[in-house]
C-alpha cells in the first residue's frame, strides 16, 4: 500500500510570484488508512516580513522566527520524509507553487519529482459536495472531526485535522476490493467453512456509542436531505 503523507503550510502571504515565503511546514503520515506517529514539522526563517493579515491567520511574525532555520537547511530532511508518497493537500496549487519555489531556491527541483503524486482534498470535497463550503473547517463539521483547538491555522495542527476528514471522505473505498469478488467465488470459498458460534462473545454498543452514530446519521441525513439508508433498514414494517 502506498504511503500518505498529509502536508500543510503557513506563509508570510499570499503571492510566491511576488516573494512571499514557507514560514511554518507540517506533515503527518498515513498508513493503512491509519495516522502514524511520525511526523515532520518545522519552522523556517523567510528573511522578509510577514503581511499583517497572515499574521492574523497563524499568530506568527518575523521576530517570532528569526532563529530558525532557513527552508534550504530543512528541505533535505522535509524530502526524506517525502519521498516516494502520495501527498494530500487542501488546495494543492497554493502549496506546490510554494513549495516549488522554495525547492527551486534550494536547487532541489520539484516537489513531484520526490513524490509518488499529489492529491487535493479541495478539488476531492467540491466533486463530492458542490454548491457547499469546503474549507477545512467546514470538512471539520461535516465529517465530525473536533477542532476546537483551531483558533489560529497551524501547519502541524491542520494537517493532523485534515488527515482525519480525508479518511473519513474515502471511508467507502477500503470495500473495493470486496466488491470484486462475484457471488460465485464468494459461495464457492465459503462452502465447507464451519463456524463454532458457542464461544462468540457479542459486544453491544454503549450508550455513549449509540448517541455519536447518531449523530453522525443525522448529519448523512443533512447531507442527502432525505431519509438515509440505515435508518430506512431499521424502520418497523
Amino acid at each position: 500500500m502506498t504511503r500518505q503523507i498529509v502536508l500543510d503550510t503557513e506563509t508570510t502571504g499570499l503571492n510566491a510570484k511576488l516573494g512571499d515565503r514557507i514560514i511554518e511546514i507540517g506533515c503527518v503520515e498515513i498508513l493503512s488508512r491509519r495516522v502514524t506517529e511520525r511526523h515532520f514539522h518545522a519552522y523556517v526563517n523567510p528573511e522578509r516580513d510577514i503581511e499583517e493579515g497572515a499574521s492574523r491567520v497563524h499568530g506568527l511574525t518575523r521576530e517570532d522566527l528569526a532563529s530558525k532555520p532557513k527552508f534550504a537547511e530543512i528541505a533535505r530532511e522535509l524530502l526524506d520524509y517525502l519521498r516516494g508518497a502520495e501527498i494530500i493537500i487542501h488546495n494543492a496549487d497554493f502549496d506546490v507553487e510554494f513549495l516549488d519555489m522554495e525547492l527551486k531556491l534550494a536547487g532541489l527541483g520539484r516537489i513531484a519529482d520526490h513524490a509518488a503524486s499529489i492529491v487535493d482534498t479541495l478539488a476531492m470535497a467540491r466533486e463530492l459536495h458542490p454548491g457547499k463550503k469546503n474549507s477545512l473547517d467546514a470538512l471539520c463539521e461535516r465529517y465530525f472531526v473536533d477542532n476546537a483547538q483551531r483558533t489560529l491555522h497551524g501547519a502541524l495542527l491542520d494537517a493532523r485535522l485534515l488527515a482525519e476528514c480525508y479518511l473519513a471522505m474515502t471511508r467507502g473505498q477500503e470495500s473495493l476490493v470486496m466488491e470484486l469478488e462475484t457471488p460465485a467465488a464468494a459461495a464457492a470459498g465459503a462452502a465447507g467453512l464451519i463456524l463454532d458460534v458457542s464461544r462468540l462473545v457479542v459486544q453491544r454498543a454503549s450508550a455513549a456509542e449509540l448517541a455519536l452514530h447518531e449523530k453522525y446519521l443525522d448529519g448523512m441525513s443533512k447531507e442527502s436531505k432525505g431519509a438515509i439508508v440505515w435508518r430506512r433498514i431499521l424502520e418497523p414494517s
